[in-house]
C-alpha cells in the first residue's frame, strides 16, 4: 500500500516532501551531494542510525539520496542537522533535482580541472627539460619562476575537489582519501616555492600538478560511470510531466505545478500526453499505452470507472481524471524508490576498494610520519627529512589503485555500447562476470514483443481490402501492423466515407453505403452474436454482422534458439518464466531449445524461483522486459531488459541491449568475464608498483618528482593493461564467429 500524506509540518522542510507509513513513522529523504563513493555511504548511513528517533537508513551513490524512516513525531531537521554537523552537504531531497542532473554538472567540472592541469602539465615539464639539460644560476631560477606561475593558479583551480573535501573532513575531526592527497600536493608546493625562492638545485611543481591531473583522470571515470547510471532514474522522472491541466468548478482550466494536485482533484489529458497523477477516469473514453508499467505494446481501453497511473501514454481521446494520490505517491514514484533501494554498488570490487579507503589514510600518514622522524632521528637535516615524507605521500598516491577497477568498466561500458549494450553501473559488470544460470522471460524477451498477422482471411478477399480500408485511419499498433501487412501484400485500401476512429473500440466508416467496422469483437458485431474469441484477435463487420477475423501473435527473436545453445555450451543451464499457459510456454521453450521452464508465472513467483535457485548456490541473470519482471530483475544477481522493455524495467536492470536480437547477452557475458581479468590484473600491477616504490621512497632515492614520474607511470600502465580489454573481446568474438560457422 502506497504511504499517505503526511498530516503535519515541521518547520523549515516542505511537507510536500514528507511521507508517513501504515505504522505512523515519517518517512524523510536528504539530498547528500559530497558522497563520492562506497565509503562516504558507509559514513553517512552509520552518522544518521546513530541519532536516537531513527528507525532505518540507506543512501544511494547514483542520485546522492538518503532515506530516512524516522519514530512518529520525530523531527527530520535533527536529522539534517546532524549531517551537517558531520561536515556533509545535505539538504531535503526534491525530485526535480533528478531532472537538473547535478552528476552531469559536476562531470563537466571534473573535466574542466582535468584539462587544465593536463594542459599546465604539458608545459611545465617542457620548461623542467631545460632545467634537466644542465640550466644554472639565474636561468635556473628563471625557469623555476615561470614553472612556479603556471603551477600555483592550476593547482588552485583543478586541486579544489580534493582540498575542499580535505578541509570538510579535517573541519569536522575526521579523515578521507583527500587528506593525504592534498598535504602531499600543498607539501611539495610549499617545498618548491621554497627551493626557488632560496635558488634551490630542485623544484617539484611538475610533479604536483601530474599527479593532479592523474588523480581527475580516475575520478572522472568514476563519475562518468555514475552519469550512466543516474540517467535511468532521471528518465523515469522525465516521463511524468511537470505541468498538469486542472479542471475546476464551471469547466475553467488552469495549469498548475504536479506537487500541487491533491487527491480528488480532477485533471485532464488530451490525445498525445503523458497522464500527469495516478487516478479514475471520470469523464471521456480512449486507449492508453501502458508499456512503462508492463512492456506490452498493445494498448489498453479506459473509460469512466477505469484506474490509470502517471506516466502513461494518452493515445485517442480526452480523458478526465479524479486524482487518488499525490505527486509523491504515485506507482512510479513508488517504483522509482524501490528501483533505488535495490540499486547499490555492492560488487566485491567496491567492497574491497571501501576497505583500501578505510585503509589508506591512516596508513599512508603513519608511513611519511614514520619517514620524517626516522630520518631525523638517524640525524639527518629537516629539509632531506622532509622531502622523503612528502615524496612517500606522493608515491603512495592510490591513482593505480583507483583506476585498477573504473579504467577497466569505462573500456568495457565503451566496447558493450558498441555492441548496442548500456552498462547502467560497474557493479553490474562485475556481477554478469560470476553468472552461471540464465532466466529469460518470454514475451518481449525471448520473442519480439511485436504483433504478427498470424491468421487473415485470403489475400485477395473484400474483407482484406475493408480491412485495409479501415486500418489506415487508426494509430492503434494492431491496425498499424494491419496496414504494413496490406502494404507487403500489395493490397490497395478502397475509398471509405465517414472514417471516424472510436477511442477503445476500434474504426468505423461506410463503404458503398455499409457500415463496415473493424475493431474489438464485442464492438464491432450486435450484442445478439456470440463471441469466441482465439488469442489476440481484431474482428471485421459489416452492417453489424461478422465478416473476417485478423489473428495477431508475437514470434520469437531471430538469432533466440541459437543464443540459447551458446550459453547452454558456456555451462549456463537456461530456464523460461512465462505467465502463459502451460501449452503455450511448453510449446515456446521447445522451439527455442529450452529444457527448463515454469509456466503461469506470477511476479511473486518469478522472485520465489530466483531465490530458490540463488539458495542452491547459482548466480542467476535474470533477463525481462515488463513491469511483472522488474521484483525479478532486483531479486537476480545481476539483470538485463531489452531497450523495448518497460522504462520501469530499464530501470530495474543492470544493463539494457538494444536491437532485434539476443546477440548481445552473449557479448555482454564474454566482455564481462574478460573485464574481470584485467581488473584482477590491475590489482596486481598497483599493488606491486607500492610494494617496489615505497621502500625507494622511505630510503630516499625518490625525490618528489621522482614520486610523481612513478605514480604516473603505475597509472598509465593500469590504463593501458585496461585497453588490451578490446583486444581480448576481439578474440573472444573472432572465437564465436568461427563456432557459428561450422
Amino acid at each position: 500500500m502506497m504511504s499517505q500524506s503526511i498530516a503535519f509540518v515541521h518547520e523549515g522542510i516542505d511537507p510536500s516532501l514528507l511521507r508517513q507509513n501504515e505504522q505512523g513513522q515519517t518517512l524523510a529523504e536528504f539530498l547528500v551531494s559530497d558522497m563520492h563513493c562506497a565509503g562516504c555511504i558507509a559514513k553517512v548511513e552509520r552518522t544518521t542510525r546513530s541519532i536516537d528517533g531513527v528507525v532505518a537508513a540507506r543512501a544511494n551513490l547514483t542520485t546522492r539520496r538518503l532515506s530516512v524512516t524516522l519514530s512518529p513525531g520525530f523531527p527530520p531537521e535533527r536529522v539534517l542537522s546532524a549531517l551537517l554537523d558531520a561536515g556533509r552537504e545535505a539538504r531535503p531531497f526534491d525530485p526535480a533535482i533528478l531532472r537538473d542532473n547535478p552528476v552531469d554538472r559536476e562531470t563537466r567540472q571534473l573535466v574542466s580541472a582535468m584539462a587544465v592541469a593536463g594542459f599546465a602539465s604539458a608545459n611545465i615539464m617542457l620548461l623542467s627539460v631545460s632545467v634537466w639539460s644542465g640550466a644554472e644560476g639565474a636561468t635556473r631560477d628563471m625557469f623555476h619562476w615561470l614553472s612556479a606561475l603556471i603551477a600555483l593558479p592550476t593547482i588552485a583551480y583543478s586541486g579544489r575537489p580534493f582540498f575542499s573535501s580535505a578541509w570538510r573532513a579535517l573541519r569536522h575531526g575526521r579523515t578521507n582519501m583527500d587528506v593525504p592527497i592534498a598535504i602531499g600536493v600543498l607539501g611539495a608546493t610549499a617545498l618548491s616555492l621554497y627551493e626557488t625562492a632560496t635558488s634551490g638545485r630542485h623544484a617539484w611543481f611538475d610533479g604536483s600538478v601530474m599527479l593532479l591531473f592523474f588523480l581527475l583522470v580516475g575520478r572522472l571515470l568514476d563519475h562518468r560511470m555514475r552519469a550512466m547510471a543516474h540517467a535511468s532514474a532521471a528518465r523515469l522522472l522525465s516521463l511524468t510531466p511537470s505541468i498538469a491541466t486542472l479542471v475546476q468548478p464551471g469547466g475553467i482550466l488552469r495549469h498548475i505545478s504536479i506537487t500541487a494536485i491533491q487527491p480528488g482533484d480532477v485533471i485532464r489529458a488530451l490525445p498525445g500526453e503523458r497522464i500527469a497523477i495516478d487516478g479514475e477516469v471520470v469523464h471521456g473514453s480512449s486507449d492508453v499505452d501502458r508499456a512503462i508499467l508492463t512492456g506490452e505494446s498493445v494498448p489498453e481501453a479506459v473509460q469512466p470507472g477505469c484506474n490509470v497511473h502517471a506516466g502513461v501514454m494518452n493515445l485517442t481521446g480526452m480523458l478526465d481524471i479524479r486524482a487518488t494520490a499525490r505527486s509523491s505517491q504515485t506507482l512510479l514514484a513508488d517504483i522509482v524508490r524501490l528501483m533505488e533501494k535495490v540499486e547499490r554498488p555492492d560488487g566485491k570490487f567496491v567492497r574491497m576498494a571501501d576497505r583500501a579507503s578505510r585503509l589508506y589514510t591512516p596508513v599512508v600518514h603513519a608511513a611519511a610520519l614514520a619517514t620524517l622522524c626516522g630520518w631525523l632521528l638517524l640525524g639527518n637535516a629537516f629539509h632531506p627529512s622532509l622531502t622523503a615524507a612528502i615524496a612517500v605521500l606522493i608515491i603512495t598516491c592510490p591513482c593505480a589503485l583507483g583506476l585498477a577497477v573504473p579504467a577497466v568498466q569505462v573500456v568495457a561500458a565503451g566496447r558493450l555500447l558498441g555492441a548496442g549494450i548500456i552498462l547502467k553501473d560497474g557493479a553490474g559488470l562485475e556481477k554478469l562476470s560470476e553468472v552461471d544460470f540464465v532466466v529469460l522471460d518470454k514475451t518481449g524477451t525471448l520473442t519480439a514483443g511485436r504483433p504478427v498477422v498470424v491468421s487473415a482471411p485470403p489475400q485477395n478477399s473484400e474483407s482484406w481490402l475493408l480491412a485495409a480500408a479501415l486500418a489506415t485511419g487508426s494509430r492503434h499498433p494492431l491496425s498499424q501492423c494491419l496496414s504494413q501487412q496490406a502494404i507487403n501484400l500489395a493490397i490497395t485500401a478502397p475509398q471509405v466515407d465517414d472514417l471516424v476512429e472510436i477511442p477503445g473500440h476500434g474504426v468505423e466508416a461506410r463503404y458503398e453505403g455499409r457500415l463496415i467496422r473493424l475493431g474489438r469483437p464485442g464492438w464491432v458485431v450486435d450484442e445478439d452474436q456470440p463471441l469466441q474469441i482465439s488469442g489476440t484477435e481484431v474482428w471485421l463487420s459489416v452492417d453489424g454482422q461478422f465478416n473476417a477475423s485478423f489473428g495477431f501473435s508475437d514470434a520469437l527473436r531471430a538469432d533466440a534458439a541459437r543464443v540459447v545453445a551458446q550459453l547452454q555450451k558456456m555451462g549456463m543451464p537456461v530456464m523460461l518464466l512465462s505467465g502463459d499457459a502451460q501449452s503455450v510456454a511448453e510449446h515456446v521453450a521447445a522451439e527455442a531449445g529450452i529444457d527448463h521452464f515454469v509456466a503461469e508465472c506470477l511476479p511473486g513467483d518469478k522472485v520465489a524461483t530466483l531465490q530458490r535457485l540463488a539458495r542452491d548456490g547459482h548466480k542467476v541473470l535474470m533477463i525481462g522486459d515488463g513491469l511483472n519482471d522488474a521484483p525479478a530483475l532486483a531479486a537476480a544477481h545481476v539483470s538485463m531488459s531489452p531497450a523495448s522493455g518497460a522504462d520501469i524495467t530499464q530501470a530495474a536492470a543492470d544493463l539494457v541491449f538494444t536491437g532485434e536480437q539476443l546477440e548481445p547477452v552473449v557479448q555482454a557475458i564474454v566482455t564481462a568475464k574478460a573485464a574481470r581479468r584485467k581488473i584482477y590484473q590491475n590489482f596486481v600491477l598497483s599493488i606491486g608498483y607500492n610494494v617496489i616504490a615505497v621502500p625507494i621512497a622511505v630510503l630516499g632515492f625518490a625525490t618528489p618528482l621522482i614520486a610523481a614520474v612513478s605514480m604516473s607511470a603505475s597509472s598509465i600502465i593500469v590504463v593501458g593493461n585496461a585497453l588490451t580489454l578490446n583486444l581480448s573481446a576481439r578474440r573472444a568474438a573472432k572465437r564465436r564467429f568461427k563456432e557459428q560457422s561450422r
